[in-house]
């Protein structure tokens, strides 16, 4: 029998299997969807119980429907043949027949560890392990590795050169894929560390550490699935292209409940897309924030009275600029800004009443005088200008002024004009969360309406509801800072994190278990130490699990040896994988005169669009990305479904079959992470990689 036709008689074969356990997910998908209509029935019964009874119902079903539906493409996907004769098929989720019996293991239970354990030295009882290629719910290929050949059937048939192999050739689109059927053994044990703790899995490019991760949060997912998913998992990447680019593995994993977040939305309400220049990103990120942020989150409000005058009966009531600084301070000395809002009244008053001297006023008494101020219109609006509620976002847009009083020399006349002009904009950018979510913590919220203080003048609860004009602003957090915290906190790209956002994420994270993924050699954050000191108080002594994976699966060789030369400059002793595989197509370079560099830029992006069949990334310095939007805008059209332009800090985490460098001279320049930038882009590239530059500086010290 020829090889082909073993293989086609193979893929029947297992066709039919992958056919009965479709037609038992249908029947699955059919109860959850009756249950649905027979929980929204129960909403009709007419009494509370039944509502309730309806909500649970419908939740529940509906979770389960979900979970069916995303887990429809390519469910089944590994047979394992077992020394004892047992064929165990593994899938994206679990199924069973109407008796019970498992038809498909699913691929993070005990059951399923081995798919991914087993190796020819150690084959754990495994003689083949097959992997099924489906295209939706169509069996269209199949990979074997033959484990133990000194127990293989006479007839047992093998197949491919083994899956990995083939998976690693396959062309990348706009999204990332899961690899739950190629999952390797050092992967497999990363993703089933203990749950408890933080778990970090370092290495070099293309070792797999993001899909890892995320394997990983389904996996937690499933074997404590009351704990993560009542408590929530959080996952942080670096843009959102990034995030874009990743959204689809999970879902495929049959995990429908994560919360997918960039750096610049993990606060509530906040969207941030756009990064500051290095130094305003760098003095932002920085720890020094931190004292400045609490100096203005006391100042006075912008425009707010310095002095106020009341003439009651026969005396004339006088505050003056210092007796409110030293009210303020009192203020402040004991509760958040805004919690001390409905006390700031109260303290007036008091210090009013100490004044009165004159024989009418002492005798009506403090009840009489309390009654009176805190009726009187004039002493309602000071109050209210004077110590009004702060939303954080408001406090940001004072920061530009404050920077250079209330540093107190924190930073320099370089970091002082680069803050300055950074809040131009009026728009945060993604250094600027961070900043508002620590601004959410040092105000404090309002207290809620009703949350009246027996100490306090019933009269001026007024001031809590007094109305105001509502102004639109679609930057305010929506979300109280009570309900920050996850149960797990997944965050990749974390060697890039600042000191400034391992706070935010620590306050999301205090009573969670992490996942933190990263490369150091791969870090756009200038000061490591800083940063390695936030993540040590983020973590809050957490125990650590530490996985490194070695193996390159993304780059060629060809292009690997190149990007490690750049990675040997841009750190010391850089954390290099070992390629595994070898194309024959090596970098090419191009030096070009300025004149020519936007024409080379679009032949080089052209020629390797008609050698590849997935994304290409042009992938240029910041300075030049708005200019070569334009000048390349009619060719990015043209293709816009599989080309790309991007700065090189947008590439994070993204891989594409080619992708075209412009100016790496210029990315190398621009901020002190410049070299590590390159770095990143270099191995970008799964395929093919083109550099074009009017200058070849970083070629020449590479060399």
């Amino acid at each position: 029998m020829s090889a082909d036709n073993a293989e086609q008689r193979e893929i029947e074969a297992e066709q039919s299997y992958v056919d009965t356990v479709y037609e038992r997910l249908d029947a699955s998908a059919k109860v959850a969807q009756s249950l649905v209509v027979e929980g929204m029935a129960r909403g009709h019964v007419g009494n509370e119980g039944g509502l309730v009874e309806r909500d649970a119902m419908v939740y529940q079903a509906s979770k389960r429907l979900s979970a069916l539906n995303a887990a429809h493409d390519g469910l089944v996907f590994g047979r394992l043949n077992m020394l004892d004769g047992e064929s165990r098929y593994i899938g994206r989720i679990g199924v069973r027949d109407a008796d019970r019996e498992i038809l498909l293991v699913d691929w993070r239970a005990p059951a399923a560890a081995i798919f991914y354990q087993a190796t020819a030295q150690e084959p754990a009882g495994v003689v083949r392990r097959r992997v099924l290629r489906c295209s939706n719910d169509q069996v269209i290929g199949i990979e074997d590795d033959l484990l133990d050949s000194d127990h293989a059937p006479d007839d047992m048939v093998v197949i491919g050169e083994g899956a990995l192999l083939a998976s690693l050739t396959r062309a990348r689109d706009s999204s990332m894929h899961s690899v739950v059927a190629t999952i390797q053994k050092e992967q497999d044990e990363a993703i089933r560390a203990p749950a408890r703790g933080a778990t970090t899995i370092g290495g070099g490019p293309g070792t797999g550490k993001t899909v890892v991760a995320l394997h990983r949060a389904a996996y937690l997912l499933y074997t404590d699935r009351r704990r993560f998913e009542s408590g929530g998992v959080l996952v942080v990447g670096p843009s959102s292209v990034f995030m874009s680019y990743i959204e689809r593995v999970l879902p495929s994993l049959g995990e429908t409940s994560v919360t997918l977040r960039s750096l610049g939305e993990v606060v509530d309400g906040l969207r941030a897309a756009r990064h500051d220049e290095p130094v305003a990103a760098a003095a932002k990120g920085s720890s020094r924030m931190v004292k400045f942020l609490s100096r203005a989150a006391a100042a006075p409000a912008p425009g707010a009275p310095t002095s106020f005058r009341y003439f009651y009966k026969d005396d004339v009531l006088r505050l003056d600029a210092q007796q409110l600084e030293r009210i303020r301070r009192q203020l402040l000395s004991g509760a958040r800004r805004n919690r001390a809002y409905a006390k700031a009244p109260s303290a007036l008053v008091d210090a009013l009443w100490r004044q009165v001297r004159g024989d009418r006023a002492l005798e009506k008494g403090e009840e009489g005088f309390v009654e009176t101020i805190t009726t009187d219109d004039r002493f309602v609006d000071f109050v209210e200008e004077w110590w009004p509620p702060v939303e954080p976002i408001d406090v940001w847009r004072t920061l530009p002024d404050l920077i250079e009083p209330l540093s107190h020399g924190a930073f320099n006349a370089k970091e002082i004009a680069a803050l300055k002009q950074s809040w131009t904009l009026d728009e945060p950018s993604i250094q600027d969360v961070p900043l508002i979510d620590e601004l959410r913590y040092i105000l404090g919220e309002l207290p809620e309406s009703g949350d009246d203080d027996d100490d306090n003048p019933k009269q001026l609860m007024s001031f809590e509801r007094r109305e105001r004009e509502e102004r639109v602003d679609r930057f305010r957090s929506t979300q109280s800072i009570e309900d920050d915290g996850f149960a797990h906190v997944l965050v990749d790209e974390a060697q890039d994190l600042s000191p400034m956002q391992w706070r935010m994420l620590g306050r999301r994270g205090r009573h969670a278990s992490w996942t933190i993924v990263g490369d150091q050699a791969q870090s756009s954050w200038p000061y490591p130490q800083e940063s390695a000191a936030a993540r040590t108080s983020a973590l809050e002594g957490k125990p650590e699990h530490a996985f490194r994976l070695s193996t390159n699966y993304r780059n060629s060789a060809e292009i690997y040896e190149l990007a490690a030369k750049v990675a040997a400059v841009a750190v010391p002793d850089p954390d290099l994988a070992d390629a595994v595989r070898r194309t024959g197509e090596s970098p090419q370079q191009h030096v070009v005169a300025e004149s020519e560099l936007v024409s080379t830029v679009r032949r080089s992006a052209e020629e390797i669009l008609g050698r590849v069949d997935g994304t290409v990334a042009i992938v240029t310095p910041r300075a030049r990305l708005s200019p070569l939007t334009e000048q390349l805008s009619d060719f990015l059209a043209e293709h816009a479904d599989r080309l790309r332009l991007l700065d090189g800090l947008d590439t994070k985490g993204l891989e594409f079959d080619g992708v075209v460098v412009v100016e790496p001279d210029g990315i190398t320049d621009e901020s002190s992470a410049g070299w590590r930038t390159l770095y990143v882009v270099l191995t970008r590239a799964t395929q093919l990689l083109t550099t074009v530059g009017t200058t070849d500086r970083w070629s020449t010290r590479i060399a």
